[in-house]
């Protein structure tokens, strides 16, 4: 993958996913705004350790967070190829107790997964557009294919996320629009998840959890093929053939 003289912004980029895929646009080249809504710290200390990096905050539930983000990287860099859309919410809800759900569950969820990705991406096209070749990567969940994950409510969000890149990418010429899903990923954000990590590399065919890098690779092929759009890439280990 070669980003030299490429810009790129990554969503929810202080750990985990985020972080691993700011890393790997940053060593192919690029200049990386990296962003987060609370985790300055971090996100600060991942884009310090970037050859080119700046760090943004910026909770994407807001519907001018997007904007800020891109006027940052235009005036770091002068131009945008680039957004990978990771920033999400959940709550660990059990699908079976989905009765015991709110509407600020649904609310909190939505504001993030669907609607601030909406609106990030919205902010970004007219960037992304004077490009000669731009892409964008959303990152969405197997939860939103499969009947799984942490609650009904980012299950569904992810399927909708799924289903706005499909339709985005109908409908925006000239830039490649994507997602990548995951099943389970070994983040700070499932660190405590023992008993769930070990149950998934029991039953999945490749008997383990993947790794933000596992994620990372998928988002490169995603970046470096030039003739795909509107796909969805599950990387899940096998985890949808058994579910």
């Amino acid at each position: 993958m070669d980003l030299k003289n490429r810009t790129v912004i990554v969503t929810g980029a202080s750990s985990g996913i985020g972080e691993a895929i700011a890393r790997r646009c940053a060593a192919a080249g690029a200049g990386v705004l990296v962003n987060s809504a609370t985790s300055v710290d971090a996100g600060e200390r991942v884009a310090a350790s970037l050859p080119d990096a700046i760090y943004v905050r910026g909770d994407i539930s807001e519907p001018t967070t997007g904007e800020h983000l891109v006027a940052a990287a235009l005036e770091r860099w002068g131009r945008l190829d680039g957004l990978v859309n990771n920033a999400g919410r959940t709550c660990e809800v059990p699908l079976d107790k989905f009765e015991s759900l709110t509407p600020e569950h649904w609310r909190r969820i939505f504001e993030t997964n669907v609607y601030g990705t909406f609106f990030v991406t919205l902010a970004a096209l007219d960037a992304l557009r004077a490009s000669d070749d731009a892409w964008i990567v959303n990152i969405t969940s197997i939860a939103g294919i499969r009947q799984t994950g942490s609650s009904l409510p980012y299950a569904v969000s992810k399927a909708a996320l799924d289903h706005l890149t499909a339709h985005l990418a109908k409908q925006v010429a000239g830039v490649r629009i994507n997602a990548v899903a995951p099943g389970l990923v070994a983040t700070p954000w499932t660190e405590s998840w023992d008993q769930l990590k070990a149950g998934v590399s029991a039953v999945t065919p490749l008997h383990r959890v993947a790794t933000p890098d596992d994620v990372a690779d998928a988002c490169e092929a995603m970046i470096t093929n030039r003739y795909v759009t509107g796909q969805t890439l599950v990387v899940d280990g096998g985890l949808g053939l058994v579910l």
